[in-house]
């Protein structure tokens, strides 16, 4: 059973091929390799090496850089291919972490790892791949790469938990062409039984599950330490303005936040809105997080193009503006630019902040073909009608995402 699986997992059915794949020292990444050198493919691992060494050794779970590093090594030891670090720290500093930190800082919600993969996974190490001569790079994210146009697609696949779409909606076109991603159409338990066919050394790592350069999930003190001048001190208003607190740096606070606000009130109290300008932080009551709309730029599209001529004017679609959710009802209109958009809502969601993502999809469930995405700028919110009644109305926010 397990062997028929490999050969079905095969992205090069016709014939070997020499592939490239990027082996992180985790159990997917390890299990991309050892299916792909099973199938008789020329597989040559490369791993990153993304940032400081000794730092990262001592975090677990991470992964890129220290104890990791050694395990891709190891893994590729035992299945007998060979391995490549590759020292990219420079770029991925300029490109992901001070990214990140000018973001925070700005009072913005980045998203790195669609940063990673956009700039330094599928730019640098593409082109690495190339100079190796191989016809793919191979990578073990959960989601399905289809080619059965000459439009290579990407699709939900049937692990919804570890479903990675989000994070590789800015994929372009071109590179897709030289993606692959053995791992899409399975579920992680079986992913974990291959690791033990292969008798991985890493069959029983724990997955990841912070963002790898952020010790203990604590943004503010990365952002603290990159840029000390964001650190100003200010206000907690209401959303009258009224003055209900003081904070040491907005960098340590995120939209939809209730814990550590450290203000007496008489209702739970959320962030709503952080006024960089004026070093505030604004906070108020849940419905005051309901988003209806979201406005977009840079989008990357990856349906097809009548999709996009209609998205022009309107389409249904469903989106997702977190990760960890399912894609929800919504309808897109893109600009005649295809460079900005405008999503509306069917089901208002709490506490969408600029900076995030806003992932587009024709469904929401396993099978469900990713059409693209774009990174939020600003989003319309739903108040309270002044009359105290359970009329509302609408009321963009003054938060924008250059």
């Amino acid at each position: 059973m397990t062997h028929d699986l490999v050969q079905q997992l095969n992205p090069f059915p016709t014939g070997a091929r020499r592939i490239v794949v990027a082996m992180s020292g985790g159990v997917d990444s390890s299990v991309t390799a050892a299916l792909l050198q099973e199938q008789g493919h020329e597989v040559i691992g490369v791993t990153m090496q993304l940032y400081d060494h000794g730092q990262a050794t001592a975090k677990s779970g991470s992964c890129c850089a220290g104890q990791d590093i050694h395990d891709a090594r190891r893994v590729a030891e035992h299945i007998g291919i060979p391995h490549y670090v590759l020292d990219y720290e420079a770029r991925f500093r300029e490109a992901v972490i001070e990214s990140f930190a000018d973001s925070y800082a700005a009072g913005y919600t980045p998203v790195p790892c669609i940063t990673c993969n956009q700039t330094v996974k599928f730019e640098d190490l593409l082109g690495a791949a190339k100079d190796l001569g191989a016809v793919a790079l191979a990578t073990g994210h959960y989601i399905e790469r289809r080619t059965d146009t000459d439009r290579p697609k990407l699709f939900i696949g049937p692990d919804l938990d570890r479903d990675q779409s989000y994070f590789l909606f800015a994929t372009t076109q071109e590179q897709l062409k030289m993606l692959a991603f053995p791992l899409g159409t399975l579920e992680k338990p079986v992913v974990r039984q291959l690791a033990d066919y292969f008798d991985l050394p890493v069959a029983q790592k724990p997955d990841s599950q912070d963002i790898c350069f952020v010790p203990n999930g604590r943004y503010a003190d990365i952002v603290a330490r990159l840029r000390p001048d964001a650190v100003v001190p200010g206000d907690i208003v209401d959303q009258h303005d009224n003055v209900l607190g003081h904070h040491d740096g907005i960098i340590n606070f995120t939209i939809g936040q209730r814990r550590g606000l450290g203000i007496a009130a008489g209702e739970p109290l959320f962030v709503v809105r952080l006024d960089t300008r004026n070093h505030r932080v604004v906070v108020g009551p849940r419905d005051a997080l309901l988003t209806t709309t979201i406005s977009l730029k840079d989008i990357n599209w990856l349906g097809s193009k009548s999709d996009l001529q209609t998205a022009t004017d309107e389409l249904e679609i469903y989106a997702k503006v977190r990760s960890s959710q399912l894609p929800k009802p919504a309808i897109l209109k893109i600009d005649d630019t295809c460079e900005r958009a405008t999503v509306r809502l069917a089901i208002p969601e709490n506490g969408i902040a600029p900076g995030q993502a806003c992932v587009f999809y024709n469904d929401a469930e396993a099978g469900g073909q990713l059409l693209g995405g774009g990174w939020i700028t600003a989003t319309n919110t739903i108040q309270p009608g002044e009359n105290g009644s359970d009329d509302r109305e609408i009321s963009k926010s003054h938060s924008h995402f250059p």
